[in-house]
């Protein structure tokens, strides 16, 4: 028999599988409401799709450097000054083929087989299941709603022989933030335990009350940030990483030989984003009133626990009251109604069939009829 390696049997990204059946039936001719996918519905902006027929016209798309396009390093760097009021060097900065080449390339230069990684409980699927893939050890800390879902120095004191902390704020599926000073707090936690901080920073930009804060300045933290959610460019796949000196050389080298670079189109194309300021404020604003919408509405449709939405676009709630399989009833209710959202065990493989995510990325025409079928639905 022909062997088939054990890292590849990790679990599905069950956010994918309701994608797809959402998009089987929708192919059958049947409407669908799409809250499963955290995507923009918002296109790139205007000034990046014309980056690009730039590009495509008048540029031989070719290998770059792998670290990135020098112009677009320092544009990245450029945005910690204008938004943060940071400096970072743009020698910290290094372009990756999405967050997902970010984080694969951090916990390579990182981390060794069988290391401990701690990550909030819910949280991002796609890291665990990557860690586990790696061989190394994903430590989830059961956060609570009281807790805002968020790792805390507590919970981590209460945790052996860790060498990774991961700090997603604005978290996917939650929405909630830590505060500048919690972060503080972690960071300097982190540092005298000797515990490599990642900060997944990939829903910045969109926040509700107050900005978030970054971890770019703290001693030995790696930053993961995208151009797929503020910026609205998904399907380009481009991230970037701001990286302490120590991983710069080990990271650059398995750039090199992973991926050579990132598609030269989708960086000329980013380099335009920054740009774009009063039509990505347009795209927030938007959010803005789709959590507005859906904070109001769910609750009368029997939703009435749900995690603050402090930024990001996902609304995460506590379904308990209603089932105890989170996976059937989100099933049937795009069986029965044609509103698609994702089951909590995607990001809680523990206590996830209590939950259900729902994403108001998209537009508000279609927030609103979803939210009107759930209310006739409970009712």
């Amino acid at each position: 028999m022909v062997k088939i390696a054990e890292r590849g049997k990790i679990p599905a990204f069950i956010v994918m599988d309701v994608m797809r059946a959402a998009n089987e039936r929708a192919a059958a001719g049947a409407e669908v409401l799409h809250m499963e996918v955290g995507q923009p519905g918002t296109s790139a902006p205007a000034a990046v799709i014309a980056a690009a027929h730039r590009a495509l016209d008048t540029n031989r798309l070719g290998y770059t450097d792998a670290l990135g396009i020098p112009d677009l390093r320092a544009r990245i760097a450029r945005h910690y000054l204008d938004f943060y009021g940071q400096q970072v060097s743009a020698d910290r900065i290094v372009v990756t083929t999405g967050s997902s080449g970010a984080f694969l390339a951090t916990c390579l230069a990182a981390f060794e087989p069988g290391d401990r990684i701690a990550l909030a409980s819910p949280s991002y699927p796609a890291y665990r299941n990557m860690m586990t893939a790696l061989g190394i050890e994903p430590v989830l800390l059961p956060t609570t709603m009281a807790e805002r879902f968020q790792p805390t120095v507590e919970r981590l004191s209460q945790i052996p022989d860790l060498e990774g902390l991961i700090v997603n704020s604005p978290t996917n599926p939650a929405g909630t933030m830590v505060s500048p000073e919690e972060l503080t707090t972690i960071a300097a936690y982190c540092d005298r335990r000797g515990i490599r901080l990642i900060s997944d920073e990939i829903y910045h930009g969109i926040t509700f009350s107050r900005q978030a804060a970054t971890a770019a300045n703290f001693d030995h933290a790696v930053v993961i940030n995208s151009f797929s959610k503020y910026f609205s460019m998904t399907g380009w796949r481009i991230g970037w990483l701001v990286l302490p000196d120590d991983l710069a050389r080990p990271i650059e080298c398995l750039l090199q030989n992973l991926f050579i670079s990132v598609p030269a189109l989708s960086q000329l194309a980013a380099l335009a984003a920054f740009d774009c300021h009063e039509e990505l404020q347009a795209n927030v604003a938007l959010y803005a009133r789709n959590r507005e919408l859906l904070l109001d509405r769910l609750p009368k449709a029997g939703f009435e626990r749900l995690a603050p939405v402090d930024g990001a676009f996902y609304v995460y709630a506590d379904v308990r009251e209603l089932t105890n399989d989170s996976t059937d009833f989100c099933q049937r209710m795009l069986n029965e109604i044609g509103v698609a959202a994702t089951p909590g065990l995607d990001f809680d493989p523990d206590r996830g069939n209590h939950f259900v995510r729902f994403s108001f990325a998209g537009a508000e025409q279609e927030i609103a009829a979803a939210a009107a079928r759930l209310i006739d639905w409970r009712r």
